[in-house]
C-alpha cells in the first residue's frame, strides 16, 4: 500500500459561494481522506478557487474591483466554509503566480512534443460555462446552460486533442478503474469514440488570465489553466500523480478526456482514479442560482450540525447518482439513524455499565452471534467505502446497531441486573460488553464521517488513544479491555424538532442569501437604519392631534421652592398660573437646581394631570424639564416674556 494518499476535489469556480453541491463534495472528500488516514497512509486534500475568466472580469468590474480582489473575497468564502466544516486542505488559486509558473512550463512542454499550434477560431462561445460550442449559429443557446452564445472570432493557440483518441480509449480499456463509476466511463468512451476535435486553449481578448509565453496578448482559456492546478499544488513535493479527483459529473469530459491528453503531450503521468459523482436535487430539480432553489450549507451547520449534515450526505444519496434534498427527509435520518439509533445505544449502554457494573466494562468474550455480525459489518464496511458505496457501508453500520438493539430487549439486562446467581450475571456481561464492544467498533467505522461526534462517543467509552490514528484495517472484535472505566456519559445526537428546526433554517438562509448576493455585486450594500445618538431615547408612538390637545400646558411662576424631607431628588415648589390660588407641585428636581435658582422663574407645567400623593405631599401638575440618559435635566424656558397662565399650543 502506498504510504501516501493525495485527493483532490474541483477547483471551485468564483463565480458563486460554497452551496450544498460544493459541500458535498468537499465533505465526501474529506470522508475518504480521513479513511486512508486510519489505513496508516500519510494523506493531502487539495481544494481551491478557479478564478481566470470573462465572468470573473465582469463581475468584478460591476462590483468595482478588481479581478484579484473579487476573486480573493470568493476563494475566502470558501476556505473559511471548510474551516468552519473543520476540513483540512491546501488550497490553490489559480491567480497564485506558482500556478502560472507550472501552467507556462507545461505549455511549453507540450508546444516541444508538437501538440500546440497557431490557428483561428470562429464560432459560438457560451461565456457563462466558459465553453467553445462547436456546430452553433450565431444566437444558439449553449447545450450546457441555455444561455445565448456569443459569436468571438480571434487568433487562438490550440492543443491537438485529435492526436489522442486512440490512446485515451486504450487507456479506458487498460484501465477500466480510471474513470468511474462505470455508467459515467461508458459515456466517457463514447464521447470519445464520436470523435475529438482539437481545443482552443487561449484567448486573446481578455487581461485576466495566466500570459501564454509566446507572441502577442494571449491568456490561457480556462481548461488548460484550471485543470493544471492539481499539479501545481504539489509539484515541489513530487507527490503527483494524484490518488483521486473527485468531481461533479458535470465537469467529467474535461477531467477524463482533456487532463489526462495534456499530462499524455506533456509526458507526465496520469492521475490513478477520476470519480465523478452526481448532483444534489431540490424538490427533484437541480440546484442553480437562476432558479433560486440553492441550498446553503452554513445555516445546516449552525442548526443540524456539521457531523449529522457529513452523515446524511453520504447515507442518504448513492455516490455516484443524483440524490434529492428535503428538510423533512434530513431531519427524518438525523432521528432514526443518529438520536434514535447511534445516540441510543451509546446512552442505554454506557448508562446501563456505570448503573450494574461501577463504571467499568465487565470481563466477557461477549456474544458469539453479535461478534460474527460486527467482523461481517468491518468487513463489508471496508469493501463498501473503498468503492464510493458510502451509503453501503454506513447502512451496515446501522444495521449493526440494531442488530444489537434487538439483543438489548431479548437479554433484559434491568432483569438479569436483580438477579444474584452466576448465570444471570454471566448473561449480564455478556450483553453489556457486547453492547459496548459495538459501540467501539462502529464509532471507529463512523469515524471518518463523523469526525467530531465520534471522537466525544470515544472519549465516554473511557478510550484514550486518538481515534484518528486508530487503525480500521486492523480493526477487530474483543479489542475493547475488560476493566477499563468508562467516561462521562451525554447525549451527542438530540433529537430534531422538524418544525422548529426548519424555521430557524429558514432564517439564518434569509441571512446568508443576502450577504452572499452582496458579496457577488447582485445587490447594492443597504444603508444602515438611522439611529438617534448616544441617550437620545426613540420617539413615542404617534398621536393625532385629537390626544395632543388633550395636555394643558401652562406658564406658571415658582413662588416658594423648599427640599422635600428625605428626598434628595424632590422640591416642593408653589406655582402661580393665575388661578384663583397657587399649585403645590413636586418636581425631581433637586439635583439640577437649588431652591434659590427657581424662586420668581417662569417655567412650563402640564396643569390638568390628575393630582397624585409624592411623599405625602398632594401634587397638582408636572413641571416640564428636557434630560439624556444620566444628565441632569434642564428646565424649558422662554426668551421673551410670556405672562403667567399663557397656554401654550
Amino acid at each position: 500500500m502506498n504510504p501516501k494518499f493525495y485527493l483532490t476535489t474541483p477547483i471551485y469556480y468564483v463565480n458563486s459561494a460554497p452551496h450544498l453541491g460544493t459541500t458535498y463534495c468537499t465533505l465526501a472528500a474529506d470522508a475518504i481522506r480521513r479513511y486512508h488516514g486510519m489505513l496508516g497512509q500519510e494523506t493531502l486534500l487539495v481544494t481551491g478557487s478557479d478564478e481566470h475568466s470573462q465572468n470573473v472580469e465582469r463581475a468584478a468590474r460591476k462590483k468595482g474591483l478588481t479581478p484579484f480582489d473579487f476573486s480573493t473575497e470568493l476563494s475566502n468564502e470558501f476556505k473559511q466554509q471548510w474551516d468552519k466544516f473543520k476540513v483540512p486542505y491546501r488550497f490553490i488559486r489559480t491567480s497564485d503566480p506558482k500556478h502560472h509558473e507550472t501552467v507556462q512550463w507545461l505549455f511549453d512542454r507540450c508546444l516541444k512534443n508538437g501538440y500546440i499550434y497557431p490557428s483561428t477560431y470562429s464560432g459560438q462561445y457560451c461565456v457563462n460555462d466558459e465553453l467553445y460550442v462547436n456546430d452553433a449559429e450565431p444566437g444558439d443557446p449553449c447545450p450546457d446552460c441555455g444561455r445565448p452564445t456569443e459569436t468571438v472570432s480571434e487568433e487562438n493557440y490550440f492543443f491537438k486533442l485529435s492526436a489522442f483518441q486512440d490512446r485515451l480509449l486504450a487507456l479506458y480499456e487498460n484501465d477500466p478503474g480510471f474513470v468511474q463509476p462505470d455508467y459515467r466511463r461508458n459515456e466517457i468512451v463514447s464521447f470519445v469514440k464520436g470523435g475529438l476535435r482539437d481545443l482552443s486553449i487561449s484567448r486573446n481578448n481578455l487581461t485576466w488570465g495566466i500570459p501564454v509565453p509566446v507572441e502577442g496578448n494571449h491568456v490561457f482559456y480556462v481548461w488548460f489553466d484550471a485543470l493544471i492546478s492539481y499539479l501545481t499544488a504539489v509539484r515541489e513535493e513530487k507527490l503527483w500523480p494524484a490518488d483521486l479527483h473527485l468531481i461533479g459529473k458535470d465537469i467529467l469530459r474535461f477531467h477524463a478526456i482533456y487532463w489526462p491528453a495534456f499530462l499524455m503531450a506533456a509526458d507526465l503521468p496520469l492521475p490513478k482514479k477520476i470519480f465523478a459523482h452526481g448532483w444534489i436535487l431540490k424538490d427533484s430539480i437541480k440546484m442553480s442560482k437562476s432558479r433560486g432553489n440553492v441550498v446553503r450549507p452554513e445555516p445546516l451547520r449552525q442548526i443540524i450540525g456539521a457531523d449529522p449534515l457529513r452523515y446524511f450526505l453520504l447515507r442518504e444519496i448513492p455516490f455516484g447518482q443524483d440524490g434529492n434534498f428535503s428538510y423533512d427527509v434530513l431531519i427524518t435520518r438525523i432521528n432514526a439513524d443518529l438520536a434514535n439509533g447511534l445516540g441510543n445505544l451509546a446512552s442505554r449502554t454506557l448508562t446501563m455499565i456505570r448503573q450494574y457494573r461501577g463504571g467499568t466494562v465487565p470481563a466477557s468474550a461477549g456474544s458469539a452471534e453479535i461478534a460474527e455480525t460486527a467482523r461481517n459489518t468491518i468487513s463489508g464496511y471496508r469493501e463498501a467505502f473503498e468503492n464510493f458505496e458510502f451509503n453501503r457501508a454506513l447502512e451496515q453500520v446501522m444495521a449493526l446497531i440494531t442488530v444489537v438493539d434487538k439483543a438489548i430487549v431479548q437479554y433484559q439486562p434491568w432483569a438479569l441486573a436483580k438477579k444474584e446467581h452466576a448465570e444471570p450475571q454471566a448473561q449480564l456481561d455478556e450483553i453489556l460488553y457486547s453492547a459496548a464492544e459495538v459501540l467501539r467498533i462502529v464509532t471507529a467505522l463512523l469515524a471518518p464521517v463523523m469526525p467530531e461526534a465520534c471522537a466525544q462517543l470515544w472519549a465516554q467509552l473511557g478510550m484514550t488513544s486518538n481515534l484518528e490514528t486508530l487503525r480500521i484495517d486492523e480493526l477487530a472484535w474483543g479489542q475493547l479491555a475488560a476493566g477499563q472505566a468508562i467516561g462521562e456519559v451525554a447525549p451527542v445526537f438530540p433529537r430534531l424538532d422538524a418544525a422548529k428546526i426548519i424555521d430557524q433554517i429558514q432564517v439564518i438562509d434569509d441571512q446568508e442569501a443576502d450577504r452572499i448576493n452582496l458579496l457577488l455585486g447582485k445587490t447594492e450594500p443597504v444603508a444602515a437604519p438611522w439611529a438617534p445618538p448616544p441617550g437620545v431615547a426613540p420617539l413615542s408612538p404617534e398621536i393625532t392631534i385629537d390626544d395632543f390637545v388633550k395636555i394643558d400646558l401652562r406658564v406658571g411662576q415658582v413662588l416658594t421652592a423648599e427640599p422635600v424631607k428625605g428626598a434628595d431628588k424632590l422640591l416642593h415648589l408653589t406655582v402661580d398660573l393665575a388661578e384663583e390660588k397657587p399649585r403645590t407641585i413636586v418636581a425631581g428636581i433637586a439635583k439640577a437646581y437649588s431652591p434659590e435658582q427657581l424662586i420668581g422663574r417662569k417655567v412650563v407645567i402640564v396643569a390638568n394631570l390628575a393630582p397624585r400623593k409624592l411623599r405625602g405631599i398632594e401634587s397638582r401638575g408636572m413641571i416640564v424639564a428636557a434630560s439624556l440618559e444620566d444628565t441632569p435635566p434642564v428646565l424649558a424656558a422662554f426668551l421673551e416674556d410670556v405672562p403667567v397662565g399663557a397656554r401654550l399650543k
